[in-house]
């Protein structure tokens, strides 16, 4: 009894409180906020896009990380030292009128820091040229674990601090790669987290400054036609940008570097020019905004002359984008071949460099053709399992 009357009088209203008890309980309007990112570089951001993306010039990709860098110069004879590292940026940063061509170049770490042979700091060399100086930030692929044997890119933790040191040191645009391969799939996983880790990171550049190049890059790997490269590519793709939206990146403020709609490099029914440009605008059409200032190819390994021919067939007709190039290998083959890493051959290197990236600058324009392109040229570059 002691307890009844204890809870009557401590727990329950009196009767003239009822209404009033029943109005402040009544379910309050909810309010949902927004948080909309800040903005302060879009203005800057938008600039540079579109000096990247301008008429008849692309990029220049030599960001290969110190161990790729020494594969190459292994190849031909050399040691993996920083000064042979150093000589052979240099040859490319300093051949005599590449800003012609070349809008944007893509260093690693190393380079957006280092100088010269001559002492002059690269970055310099490079705004010179009318070049805008990009910096490569992801650290690179890992197993990605629950997955069919496929990889995920790391590099998110410290990006931020890491990028806002790099725009102090020059860089204006940002390169992140992450990988999906056709063959082990590709899972539902691996093209999710491919596609929510460049949305981060294209967040984190923007907010740091730099426009950031999103490359989810579809390997070429594999025995697939064209029409299953096509299938994945649109599915790759339409994760990537949910997740950039729902990331709040700016589209107007970003470049794409997707890989061109190929068949598999082990595929026995090869295509022309003129279908991977059917396939790769398709592609572009269905998933691209408009908005998008700029969508620069990587090479993927297609011979020199083949990523020119399709790039050139791409731009036979007007689109809503700049259609161009982020070539690594497509450019610097013949170049590092004629080079050898002996001085007196600097010259004719920087020629081999400066013809191919003219030979892309015409394919931008829609206005090349390969006559006269010499048989090495013509040569593939696939490598299985290409680690970068």
């Amino acid at each position: 009894m002691a307890s009844a009357t204890l809870l009557k009088s401590s727990f329950l209203p009196k009767k003239s409180e009822w209404g009033a008890t029943r109005q402040a309980a009544a379910p309050k309007p909810v309010t949902v906020s927004m948080v909309v990112r800040a903005g302060a570089y879009d203005d800057e951001l938008v600039k540079t896009a579109k000096t990247i993306a301008s008429p008849g010039r692309g990029i220049l990709a030599m960001d290969e990380s110190n161990a790729t860098c020494g594969k190459r110069l292994a190849s031909i004879g050399l040691e993996n030292t920083e000064a042979n590292r150093q000589a052979y940026r240099t040859l490319l940063v300093t051949a005599p009128g590449l800003g012609q061509y070349i809008s944007g170049a893509i260093l690693f770490e190393e380079t957006l820091y280092q100088s010269t042979v001559d002492g002059k700091k690269i970055v310099d060399i490079l705004t010179e040229q009318k070049i805008v100086p990009g910096i490569k930030v992801d650290k690179g692929l890992v197993p990605l674990a629950g997955s069919n044997n496929e990889s995920w890119c790391q590099g998110l933790d410290g990006l931020a601090s890491r990028e806002a040191a790099y725009y102090q040191q020059g860089a204006r645009f940002a390169k992140w790669r992450t990988v999906v391969s056709i063959p082990n799939g590709p899972s539902e996983l691996a093209v999710k987290e491919a596609a929510w880790g460049l949305a981060r990171y294209a967040a984190i550049s923007q907010d740091n400054g730099l426009v950031p190049i999103v490359e989810p890059e579809i390997l070429l790997d594999g025995e697939h036609g064209i029409d299953r490269t096509f299938e994945v590519a649109q599915k790759v793709w339409a994760e990537t940008f949910f997740y950039m939206a729902e990331n709040n990146v700016m589209f107007e403020g970003i470049l794409l570097k997707p890989s061109m709609v190929t068949p598999g490099a082990e595929c026995k029914d090869r295509a022309t020019p003129e279908q991977v440009s059917d396939y790769t605008l398709k592609l572009l059409h269905r998933r691209i905004p408009p908005a998008v200032p700029g969508i620069m190819f990587l090479s993927g390994g297609q011979s020199e002359v083949e990523a020119t021919q399709n790039l050139n067939a791409m731009n036979k007709g007007p689109n809503p984008w700049h259609v161009s190039f982020s070539y690594a290998r497509a450019l610097q083959n013949t170049c590092l071949k004629t080079w050898g890493g002996q001085p007196e051959n600097v010259k004719a290197a920087q020629d081999a460099l400066l013809l191919r990236a003219k030979a892309n600058s015409l394919a931008q324009l829609g206005k090349y053709t390969s006559d006269g392109e010499a048989a090495e040229a013509k040569e593939g570059m696939f490598v299985k399992n290409y680690v970068y």
